[in-house]
């Protein structure tokens, strides 16, 4: 029997992948709305999904974690780019992990549920480290 090395990246990319799809991607103007776009001024951000009346707890579940995910990414920059990675990194890892006990709570295949306790434990351990950083630089 074969087994699969997942790395924690490679793991969040493969969990998020559902969830991510469920959001519908809508330009934002206005501070804390992340990426910039490839063409044109303005920026990308992330656009409420809207769970049919008749989507299922797991569906309501994952598009509450993608909201929030967002929602607590929207930080205020700094202008220190140590600071502002880190801090924008902290929801971000936290979104990984309220997917992965999504998938735990919901999901029964051996592999993906080995895969989100993989990321749980790797990305609470990074966000201990990221809070750590945090805590050591000068304040903005």
């Amino acid at each position: 029997m074969r087994r699969m090395l997942v790395t924690a990246t490679a793991a969040v990319a493969l969990l998020g992948a559902g969830a991510l799809m469920l959001a519908q991607a809508q330009p934002q103007h206005g501070p804390g709305h992340g990426m910039p776009m490839m063409q044109g001024g303005g920026h990308v951000g992330h656009a409420a999904a809207q769970a049919p009346a008749n989507a299922s707890p797991v569906t309501r579940a994952f598009i509450a974690a993608n909201e929030k995910m967002h929602r607590d990414m929207a930080i205020t920059f700094s202008g220190n780019a140590d600071r502002d990675f880190v801090a924008g990194m902290i929801p971000h890892h936290q979104g990984a992990i309220d997917m992965a006990r999504i998938v735990l709570e919901h999901g029964s295949d051996p592999e993906v549920r080995a895969i989100a306790d993989a990321v749980i434990r790797e990305q609470e351990r990074e966000i201990a480290q990221m809070r750590a950083i945090l805590a050591r630089m000068p304040a903005q």
